[in-house]
């Protein structure tokens, strides 16, 4: 069941999703050279804790996990993309970290992940992120009060087919609101024109994500951290929207310095 919500309850989500993406450019602004995944997560724990959140992520025990998760944030390293489990890893120059986000405030969710390169970027590394950060544009754009599911589902095929990645239909975009996960699924492969008709006052969480050479994915021991299956490096991007009768409202956007 979709619950479209009002004008007040997506301000509400507003407010988290502005927490949200506060919690990612701290990370971006701390991720270094030398630094711990450990330490960024505790960081987190931190700001979750002073702003009176609460974790979408701890304790969480979907199907496909070695739950429960006991973590505030995932942190994908390389060919890493998504659940990410940190652990005592220290990030090295050139690596590749995805940060991706979900908190509730005062019973409202935001949902949003971000990809960044540590230290001296490579450039084949900057053009799958950019890919990924155009594919939410599109997305973000396809998301308007009439255009169906396929259509957001669609503008983001046709930027990985522009950049020649290949796209993996197993994890995308859902619906989120009082919970981080409800319907509907929003795949990052489609037809246009296909799907659930979108309506003023549903929220969406959209995230195209990207392996430069593979759309098959594998799962390390932890049970949550997903791998590209080659071994081939990894992007992600995601915000939190709401559906309005006029252009989507981004509720996770960070500043252009972020």
């Amino acid at each position: 069941m979709i619950e479209l919500k009002t004008p007040t309850e997506i301000q509400r989500m507003h407010v988290t999703g502005q927490f949200v993406a506060e919690v990612l450019t701290e990370v971006g602004r701390i991720a270094d050279v030398g630094v711990n995944l450990l330490d960024i997560e505790h960081h987190v724990r931190d700001m979750i804790k002073q702003r009176g959140a609460e974790s979408c992520y701890w304790d969480y025990a979907p199907s496909f996990g070695e739950g429960p998760f006991r973590n505030v944030i995932c942190l994908s390293v390389n060919d890493a993309v998504l659940h990410g489990l940190p652990h005592d890893y220290v990030l090295r120059d050139g690596d590749v970290l995805t940060a991706d986000i979900a908190v509730g405030i005062d019973g409202w969710v935001a949902d949003s992940a971000r990809t960044l390169v540590v230290g001296t970027p490579a450039e084949e590394d900057l053009r799958i992120i950019r890919a990924t950060e155009e594919a939410l544009d599109a997305a973000i754009a396809a998301a308007r009060a009439g255009n169906r599911i396929g259509d957001i589902s669609a503008a983001i095929w046709a930027v990985a087919c522009e950049y020649g990645y290949p796209v993996n239909t197993e994890f995308g975009g859902h619906g989120l609101g009082r919970t981080m996960h409800e319907d509907p699924h929003v795949s990052n492969r489609g037809k246009a024109g296909r799907g659930m008709k979108l309506q003023a006052g549903m929220t969406l969480a959209l995230e195209p994500w990207f392996a430069r050479t593979t759309d098959q994915i594998v799962f390390d021991p932890d049970g949550w951290t997903i791998r590209s299956a080659d071994g081939s490096r990894t992007a992600h991007s995601e915000h939190t929207v709401a559906i309005t009768e006029g252009d989507a409202l981004v509720l996770t956007q960070r500043g252009p310095a972020a």
